[in-house]
């Protein structure tokens, strides 16, 4: 008799995206992406744009840097396409989150719909999180694993924007905008402690030392010219000192 093959309805399928669920229930990420989208909710309520739209930003997008992108060109009055444009090149700062993944949670039977739907779930918080837990999973339940925990931080993020929406006009501006940093915050935070290599501490450290400095100077595409110099220079260090 065939093997069946492993889908979306198998129960390594099932265990994988219920402890999905409980990976996200129990991580600090919640707590920092219902903060983050508490204030996307309140931008967007100050900007005039009505609670549907701004909870529908939240599940289709998910990313909070795009929204507030998204949020301020079209609230200025810029053309959607351009909004568009801008909201696309913020993107790809996931696709190598998204490529770095794939060969952690894929196996031989996992599904193109899977895949997807983790490339869609893909954020930094999520990224972490899965690359932390994902390998204690047998690999046929990991990318229903990682749709699980998705699943769960898209859910607490998409209450918590339309939380926030309600709350705007309660919430202090400055406390608005105080709680869109705690993602990178939690960023900075989760790479210092991962770090192992010596290339990933080199990094880190020159990307606090580039960004600033190239801000300053008012280098145009600062974030792009810190990650290629940053990691250029980390990885080339990186290879010396495995030589020597």
């Amino acid at each position: 008799m065939a093997q069946r093959r492993i889908g979306s309805d198998s129960p390594q399928s099932f265990e994988g995206f219920y402890a999905g669920l409980k990976g996200g229930s129990r991580s600090i990420f919640q707590l920092v992406l219902f903060g983050t989208f508490v204030s996307v909710g309140a931008l967007g309520h100050d900007l005039g744009f009505p609670a549907t739209f701004v909870v529908l930003s939240t599940v289709l997008m998910w990313a909070a840097p795009a929204q507030v992108i998204m949020f301020s060109a079209l609230g200025a009055g810029a053309p959607p396409l351009e909004a568009a444009i801008a909201v696309s090149l913020s993107a790809m700062r996931l696709l190598p989150m998204v490529v770095s993944l794939l060969p952690v949670i894929r196996s031989e039977r996992t599904r193109l719909s899977e895949l997807l739907l983790v490339a869609h779930f893909t954020a930094v918080s999520m990224w972490i999180e899965t690359l932390r837990l994902a390998p204690a999973r047998p690999r046929a339940e990991r990318a229903a694993f990682a749709n699980g925990i998705g699943t769960y931080f898209l859910a607490t993020s998409s209450l918590a924007t339309l939380l926030g929406f309600h709350l705007a006009r309660l919430l202090p501006e400055t406390l608005v905008a105080a709680l869109l940093f705690l993602t990178p915050m939690s960023f900075l935070a989760s790479v210092t402690r991962s770090s192992r290599l010596l290339s990933d501490r080199l990094a880190f450290i020159a990307g606090l030392v580039l960004a600033p400095v190239l801000v300053i100077y008012e280098v145009g595409l600062d974030l792009l010219w810190t990650g290629l110099l940053g990691g250029s220079a980390a990885y080339l260090i990186h290879r010396v000192w495995r030589r020597r």
